[in-house]
């Protein structure tokens, strides 16, 4: 196993997440479930939304057991850009449409700029950009 094909967050609002996401410029194709499930197309991956307790029910877990997390659950997601404009442009995006600043975009001791905010349902994304860093041809980081 060496590919994830859906990263899958539980929402509280699918409605009000869907928005934000597509704010941020995530490409939802037409979708006949579209009431009840959203799914964003991304390179390499793609990012599916999923009511939280529907979620639950899903995965088996009690809901009252598994209220939806209000603090920091160890997870983060990072979009890395290819320019500091770039990381600029989409961290105002996001905390236009909603999000809440955790940490502001900054340069830090690794040599690279970059900040945290936490959208709608509470889930950390990292804003990151350095200059060595490369993409492939399909726009995936390189790491070496």
């Amino acid at each position: 196993m060496n590919s994830i094909h859906l990263i899958c967050l539980g929402v509280l609002d699918l409605t009000a997440s869907r928005k934000f996401y597509q704010a941020l410029g995530f490409n939802e194709p037409a979708s006949e479930h579209a009431d009840v499930i959203a799914f964003f197309n991304n390179f390499g991956t793609k990012l599916e939304l999923f009511p939280y307790e529907a979620l639950l029910a899903d995965i088996g877990l009690d809901a009252a057991e598994n209220p939806m997390p209000t603090t920091f659950n160890g997870v983060t997601y990072a979009y890395n850009t290819k320019s500091v404009a770039e990381a600029d442009r989409v961290f105002q995006r996001a905390l236009a449409n909603g999000a809440t600043l955790v940490k502001p975009l900054t340069w830090g001791d690794w040599g690279g700029y970059s900040g945290y905010f936490k959208e709608l349902n509470g889930y950390y994304w990292e804003v990151a950009y350095s200059k060595d860093w490369q993409f492939d041809a399909n726009d995936m980081l390189i790491i070496q």
